[in-house]
């Protein structure tokens, strides 16, 4: 019983700190100024031809995922999905100021040093909650659902696919409406579509695991 207990305490402690991490290596790649994550790339490219404010079009887009969480797995959807809501905007948005604040002119070199930092970051951070298995982000939610019903492909594979489909569409909607697709789509947004995933996988299996359940 005590080993449940302790187990439990560090899931929601992974899960909420998983979040939080994840917020602060959101503000890092937007200070980076080098592209964003590619789920962000797909909601600028739908904000550029769907005309209504972004903050409704992004309620709009996770409710839809939400819904399909729910349909095809709601043991997805928990506690770190509600966090993930309501807490991971402010964090981000707090951590860019701060980050602002910090490096107010940082050049090619250190914008760099940035993003692959952030990317290192936002890698463990997804572990935490994934494997603390108190709900996860709508959008990572798909590739997680995807993996685990058709047990075929690996979910590293799932998730890059399912990144490189949001980088495309984000882009060619960035197009259609007009709107640079430099800015949206850099090189921050190439490294977490094809390295997101295998990281992913590798902080789950040598990092989160052990951290749950011990080596054994």
């Amino acid at each position: 019983m005590a080993d449940m207990k302790a187990i439990q305490t560090r899931r929601i402690l992974m899960s909420v700190f998983g979040v939080v991490i994840c917020g602060i290596s959101v503000g890092m790649f937007k200070h980076a100024a080098l592209g964003v994550d590619p789920f962000q790339s797909l909601m600028s490219g739908l904000d550029a031809v769907i005309p209504i404010r972004f903050g409704t079009l992004y309620v709009l887009a996770n409710v839809l995922l939400l819904s399909f969480a729910l349909l095809m797995d709601r043991h997805k959807i928990g506690i770190a999905t509600l966090i993930n809501l309501f807490l991971l905007g402010y964090v981000a948005e707090f951590s860019q100021a701060v980050f602002a604040s910090l490096f107010p002119a940082l050049g090619i070199a250190g914008r760099v040093v940035l993003l692959l930092v952030a990317v290192l970051i936002i890698c463990v951070a997804s572990s935490l909650y994934f494997t603390a298995d108190l709900g996860v982000s709508t959008y990572d939610a798909v590739s997680l659902i995807w993996s685990e019903k058709q047990k075929r492909i690996p979910f590293r594979f799932c998730r890059i696919i399912c990144d490189l489909i949001c980088v495309v569409l984000g882009a060619v909607l960035c197009r259609a409406g007009d709107v640079a697709v430099i800015g949206v789509v850099g090189i921050g947004t190439i490294i977490t579509a094809f390295f997101m995933g295998p990281l992913i996988d590798f902080f789950n299996r040598n990092l989160a695991i052990p951290l749950l359940y011990g080596k054994q």
